[in-house]
């Protein structure tokens, strides 16, 4: 029976997590020179509506059909075609949640928002060096053969879930794979010709964060799929960890340049949101002061290593997300108990190793299988088709060279 209680909220949700991608537009356009805003925020409205076509065609039929234990998906890695085009769906069709009460329509737009939110997360990374055709074609590949397969192994009845990995709201399946597939890419398109890129307007990049920030209440808390005590813990769990991850980041900044940072208090609450959300709904409330402390201590470190390294990765999406999910994934294996979640499992805290490990593997396979797999990808486009624009296009600028259209109809800063 349909619970009106559980179906509104996770309407709600599904609405709080589609808000995130376009905060992502704001977030990195804030970020991005004055030639190239409109140039990275096109890649992430479009994944709006192109990650939506293919969802509705056979992502979720790839993601959330068939079963590794029952032998009726491909190998515990991609689900079936049994529901290509939403086939025997309707809107009486219930999803076998926990409580099993909400309508499976309902589930589809949720984790249509994830699918969508996932590879633009990427983008960031390779702001103003890649053709928008290429883009296109990179978005597509990405989801059949990077997106698909990890949302299916851990979410949707594949190899990983049935082996007893858990991630509550993406830690896996979004934050450690886009990161390292972000990573790949930043190896692959090389570093920017002009080395004076500058965010072109701050202003613009808080107030994206503070619609990220509020759209993660339905990406962790929507993740429980229904309204009880654990989505109230997922919740608040990721407010707490967001915020010590932003007084630790503004605290470390401030000793080292003597100037407290506003883009460092940003990147900080970030950086908390994606560590805290593969643990959200299984560690209890103590953990998250202890997860947002050391979110912003391991990417702070991870971001600096990369400018050491001199990776061009612009908008730190490896060291934020990639090494953000890594840590919070690990952490889970560490606080997780069953004591704050039945569907959970019980980790190195309560005495147990086995779970931990799981978490281990499960991390390092999705790390490098995000990498090696956007590199070939990206490969394989370059000899269709140039993934990266020109050096002339990259000095005029995304906007005006690709897209023929500026952000702003006068210079500014």
């Amino acid at each position: 029976m349909i619970s009106i209680t559980d179906t509104a909220f996770m309407v709600i949700a599904a609405s709080l997590v589609m808000l995130m991608t376009p905060a992502l537009a704001y977030f990195y356009g804030g970020l991005a020179s004055k030639r190239n805003i409109l140039g990275i925020m096109i890649q992430s409205f479009v994944s709006l509506g192109w990650s939506t076509l293919l969802w509705f065609v056979c992502g979720y039929s790839l993601c959330f059909s068939g079963s590794y234990a029952e032998g009726t998906d491909w190998g515990g890695i991609l689900g079936n075609l049994q529901h290509c085009f939403l086939a025997g769906i309707t809107p009486e069709t219930l999803h076998p949640s926990a409580n099993g009460n909400i309508p499976e329509y309902v589930f589809i737009s949720f984790q249509m928002m994830f699918s969508i939110l996932t590879p633009a997360l990427i983008t960031g990374a390779f702001v103003n060096r890649i053709n928008f055709k290429s883009y296109l074609i990179f978005l597509t590949a990405w989801q059949f053969l990077c997106y698909y397969p990890f949302c299916h192994m851990v979410w949707g009845g594949g190899i990983l879930g049935e082996w007893g990995v858990l991630d509550f709201a993406g830690g896996i399946a979004v934050h450690i794979l886009a990161g390292f597939a972000a990573l790949a890419s930043v190896f692959f398109v090389g570093a920017r010709v002009d080395k004076n890129s500058t965010p072109n307007s701050i202003p613009l990049v808080a107030i994206g964060t503070g619609l990220l920030w509020f759209g993660w209440y339905g990406f962790n808390a929507g993740s429980e799929l229904g309204v009880d005590g654990v989505t109230t813990l997922a919740f608040l769990n990721t407010d707490i960890a967001a915020s010590f991850a932003l007084v630790t980041w503004l605290a470390i900044e401030w000793c080292r340049s003597r100037k407290p940072k506003l883009v460092g208090v940003l990147t900080g609450s970030i950086a908390g949101l994606a560590t805290i959300t593969p643990a959200a709904g299984f560690v209890p409330l103590w953990t998250s002061p202890i997860i947002g402390i050391l979110a912003s201590a391991c990417c702070y470190v991870a971001v600096e290593w990369k400018n050491k390294q001199s990776w061009d990765d612009a908008m730190d999406v490896w060291g934020v997300h990639g090494v953000g999910g890594f840590v919070g994934t690990i952490l889970l294996g560490v606080f997780a108990t069953t004591a704050v979640n039945a569907n959970g499992a019980n980790g190195l805290i309560t005495g147990e190793s086995a779970f931990f490990w799981k978490q281990i593997v499960a991390t390092i396979l999705t790390a490098v299988y995000g990498f090696v797999f956007t590199y070939a990808i990206l490969w394989i486009i370059n000899k269709i088709t140039p993934v990266k624009v020109s050096q002339k296009e990259e000095i005029e600028g995304i906007d005006a060279a690709i897209l023929g259209e500026n952000a702003y109809d006068h210079d500014v800063l």
